[in-house]
This record gives structure tokens, C-alpha cells and sequence, in this order.
């Protein structure tokens, strides 16, 4: 949840207003603000294998997996496995849609309806105002 409780509200009043979505109603997905609330996910078997997923793709896309402790030639033992980690998940989710990239959103093949069909989707999360630096991507040959 965010750090201010003006942030939590905002948040919270942004959950609610998704019950305007024509696709969600459809859907029978409703968010009630009054059931809206913080966990800590050690207590929630789901929500905490949610963190763990979520953290191992995170660690991935962030290149966390290449980090080194300083001073050491190796990568620490909780790198390496959480490496292992997402080299499972992405296994995983290549048997469902081959060719994944962590990098880019799940198509949804021709069919919108296909984002509540789906056993895995993927949303690439791109803040808004931000820019793409081309010169950091992959060169044309």
C-alpha cells in the first residue's frame, strides 16, 4: 500500500472506481473500498507465493540476477537462487505462450476477451511520462 494515508485513500478510491469498467461488471469482478486492506503476506500462503513470483520477475528485469557482492568473483548464494527461480517460472510460462518475452505485455491473440481466458498474463507496468533512451537497446545489424 503507499506510505501516506492520503496516497492509501487515493489508491483505494482508484480500486473502487474500476467497478466503472464495462469489462469487469461483465466479469462479476467488483472492488469494495471498505474490503480493501494491507496484509502481510507471511500469514497468506497465496499472497506469498504472489510476492514470490512477482519478486523473481522483478529481480530478473531489474538485472539483479548479474549483481556481485562487492569484493567477490561470484554471485551470493540467494542470486543464484533466485536465478534458478526464474529460469523455472519462465519454463513455466513458455509452455503457455512460446517465445515469451519478460520484457513485452501478453498479446492477447486476436481476442480481447482472451485477457479473463488465459491461464498467465503478462503486463509490461510502463510509468506514465516516461521515455525510451534508444541508445541503450539492442543495435540493428
Amino acid at each position: 500500500m503507499p506510505d501516506t494515508r492520503e496516497k492509501v485513500e487515493s489508491f483505494k478510491d482508484h480500486l473502487e472506481s474500476l467497478n466503472k469498467n464495462s469489462s469487469l461488471r461483465r466479469n462479476k469482478i467488483l472492488f469494495q473500498k471498505e474490503q480493501i486492506a494491507e496484509i502481510d503476506s507471511k500469514h497468506h500462503v497465496l499472497a506469498q507465493s504472489l510476492d514470490i513470483i512477482l519478486g523473481a520477475m522483478q529481480f530478473r528485469l531489474n538485472d539483479k540476477h548479474l549483481e556481485k557482492p562487492e569484493g567477490q568473483r561470484v554471485r551470493g548464494k540467494r542470486t543464484v537462487a533466485k536465478e534458478a527461480l526464474y529460469k523455472y517460472i519462465n519454463t513455466r510460462i513458455r509452455e503457455i505462450h512460446p517465445g515469451f518475452n519478460i520484457g513485452v505485455s501478453t498479446g492477447t491473440k486476436g481476442e480481447v476477451s482472451n485477457r479473463w481466458h488465459h491461464p498467465y498474463r503478462h503486463w509490461l507496468f510502463v510509468p506514465a511520462g516516461s521515455a525510451v533512451d534508444v541508445s541503450k537497446g539492442k543495435k540493428n545489424k
